[in-house]
């Protein structure tokens, strides 16, 4: 590991230029204005102002586009493309690099990549989609990734789907849980899209909001590992299945009022995806926040709870409502945070107050993944 740090530190030298003798700032470091761009970055020095804390430099160019290569693509610049960066004298180039990349194949693959893992798109144990259900779920994820589908439907597709696990991708959310109990459904469900663990609420609120999940019917074919996902009418239309929907709370308290017939889990998705929801959006842009800086504003993200609240209250607010009011738009979310001071500061911090990183006055050192690292 101490190797491979030393192969990472050396390539961002060399992409920052050896002209250190010739320059007081720091091949790491530049000498551009710290001054804050936007709303991000007013909201993370004025909470770096109330710490005492100074924030970090704003980094080199060639630390940039390495950065930025690698957290939206997965990939490292070439050469050509990092000579050519590095040479051009537009004061504009970063934001234009930034638009370059969010349009490259590189990022539809690996951010699809990224959605897969959070969603277990697998093919053997432990999840056991199969080959045929495994590619017909990464090809779904990768075209909504590709042509930029608004969050909720992203969401919503998946949480009402029904039909054949080959033809109809999205069902294969459910399939992916390694239980078909109420109960672990609806735990995969607020996981994925609400940022909360199982262990963070008690029994009787996850069996209020399992009633959402009971009516789910997995019924084999002929065709081998096909298996048909759906809303079962004859099971909703028992004497137990009225009495459990009876019970069906959503996890903010409110009864879960449905009309005869509807499909429970239609209930549940437009609860979960109305703008006002005190879970959905705000999960969604701490995670991408997660991903750009390696640091949830709610650490981990995928620990949302009183007890654990977010570094920064304004700041995840400011993001929730950027996402609500471009409906939805991921890439929207992707270009401020990007386009932030905030995100293009050295590494190098100028204090040993462990709060520093925290509330990011520097941009935090961290692993490259494993199919990134081969790549590299």
């Amino acid at each position: 590991m101490k190797r491979s740090l030393v192969v990472v530190v050396f390539v961002a030298a060399a992409l920052a230029g050896t002209a250190e003798a010739a320059s007081p700032v720091h091949p790491f470091e530049s000498d551009a204005d710290p001054t804050p761009q936007g709303k991000i970055d007013e909201l993370v020095v004025g909470k770096l102002r109330q710490l005492g804390i100074a924030p970090a430099k704003v980094c080199s160019d060639g630390v940039f586009i390495r950065r930025a290569y690698l957290d939206v693509t997965g990939t490292l610049p070439t050469a050509d493309e990092a000579q050519r960066f590095l040479s051009d004298s537009d004061p504009n180039k970063r934001r234009k690099l930034i638009d370059r990349l969010l349009e490259r194949e590189e990022f539809v693959d690996y951010w699809t990549m990224k959605w897969c893992d959070l969603l277990r798109v697998k093919s053997e144990f432990p999840i056991n989609l199969w080959p045929n259900a495994v590619q017909a779920y990464h090809r779904w994820i990768r075209t909504c990734v590709k042509e930029n589908m608004p969050y909720d439907q992203f969401v919503r597709e998946m949480l009402t789907a029904s039909g054949s696990n080959f033809r109809k991708p999205q069902v294969n959310f459910y399939r992916a849980v390694q239980s078909r109990e109420p109960q672990a459904i609806a735990q995969a469900v607020a996981l994925s899209f609400m940022g909360v663990r199982p262990k963070s609420w008690p029994q009787e609120r996850w069996s209020v909001m399992s009633a959402f999940f009971s009516q789910i019917a997995f019924k084999p074919t002929g065709e081998w590992k096909e298996e048909i996902v759906l809303f079962d009418l004859e099971k909703a239309a028992t004497k137990a299945a009225a009495q459990t929907l009876r019970t069906a709370a959503f996890p903010d308290g409110t009864p879960g009022r449905m009309a005869p017939n509807q499909d429970p889990r239609e209930a549940f998705a437009n609860w979960l995806l109305a703008p006002k929801n005190p879970w959905f959006a705000r999960n969604a842009a701490n995670r991408v926040w997660f991903w750009l800086h390696g640091r949830g504003i709610v650490h981990p993200p995928d620990d949302i709870r009183p007890d654990n609240p977010p570094v920064n209250p304004e700041l995840l607010a400011y993001l929730e409502q950027e996402l609500v009011a471009s409906r939805y738009d991921l890439k929207h979310l992707c270009r401020l945070i990007l386009n932030s001071t905030a995100y293009q500061r050295s590494h190098i911090s100028p204090t040993e107050d462990s709060r520093g990183e925290a509330n990011f006055a520097c941009y935090g050192l961290r692993r490259l993944e494993a199919e990134v690292l081969i790549d590299a």
